[in-house]
């Protein structure tokens, strides 16, 4: 009987350059943030890659993505893996909402002709504070960036709740909070706190001053930086010097992370747990990114 020997099929050789690099999750070191390299966002995620990113996600409020090459399409895919895409009621304006009521799915947050935000600096706020249901998440990517200016910081609404004193979170705990709509009479007076000679501009939709996020059970100081607010649990006088306060010690650098762009990156963060704040850049350079917000739900 003879037997034939078999030889063992060997794959050929693949250049280490051509190697997918490892996942790799590394926080920044601020207030929040982690930086997110091993990942191809133009290719489908792996059940075991998404679940290492929602942990960290979690854990870091934004996540930043190194490198990305991408289409509108492709990040619509990528980011809607985190949730459905926001779609606001028709008649309660948000950035880029037309006179229809039709807001895209993909905004164009850009300097350049048919965009938005044009290329001032931008109070630190909650995406869709004013609404019913703010959104759960945005993601911002990178396409073209200024040589200096643009930045933007993010600020942790947990952190700033821990670090009130015990006190204060006891006397806060159970206000309400009224963010007035910013794209409603948007030629009016605008005050950091409404006076009660100035009529409420659109509709209001009170959500909790202190909040409770729906995975983490983290509290969080949910308030923005500069929009018109009310409690109206407190008059006047109290109200806005509360507000004050709370401003005050929450936007401080122990509480950020100041994001400079580079091209290809894509900054994903939960709009739940974090508020962001852009500054100023030379209207002359271009600033080109696309921004896909996720649906939320009724703050807790």
């Amino acid at each position: 009987m003879t037997t034939t020997a078999t030889a063992a099929i060997t794959p050929p050789l693949t250049p280490s350059s051509t190697l997918p690099k490892p996942l790799t999750i590394t926080p920044t070191g601020s207030a929040l943030g982690a930086v997110v390299e091993g990942i191809d966002l133009s290719r489908p995620l792996s059940a075991a890659h998404f679940h290492k990113l929602t942990q960290a996600w979690q854990a870091h409020h934004v996540l930043i993505f190194k490198g990305q090459r991408l289409s509108d399409a492709q990040l619509f895919d990528a980011i809607t893996y985190f949730g459905d895409v926001f779609r606001p009621p028709g008649h309660i304006p948000v950035l880029a909402t037309n006179d229809q009521g039709f807001t895209p799915d993909i905004v164009k947050v850009s300097n350049v002709k048919g965009g938005y935000t044009g290329n001032g600096e931008l109070s630190a706020h909650v995406d869709h504070h004013w609404t019913p249901r703010p959104s759960k998440a945005s993601a911002l990517y990178a396409r073209q960036i200024p040589t200096s200016g643009g930045d933007t910081h993010w600020y942790n609404l947990n952190l700033g709740w821990e670090n009130l004193s015990p006190d204060t979170q006891r006397a806060i705990e159970s206000l309400s909070l009224i963010t007035y709509n910013p794209f409603v009479n948007r030629d009016a007076s605008r005050p950091l706190y409404r006076e009660p000679n100035n009529p409420p501009k659109g509709e209001a939709h009170p959500h909790p001053l202190v909040t409770t996020h729906p995975e983490s059970g983290k509290r969080l100081l949910f308030l923005g930086e500069a929009t018109e607010v009310e409690i109206p649990e407190l008059d006047y006088a109290s109200g806005r010097a509360l507000i004050e306060e709370l401003r005050a010690h929450l936007f401080t650098p122990q509480h950020r992370y100041e994001h400079r762009w580079e091209v290809g990156d894509v900054v994903l963060w939960d709009n739940r747990a974090t508020a962001h704040y852009r500054s100023a850049f030379d209207e002359n350079q271009v600033r080109d990114m696309r921004r896909v917000s996720l649906a939320g739900g009724r703050p807790l």
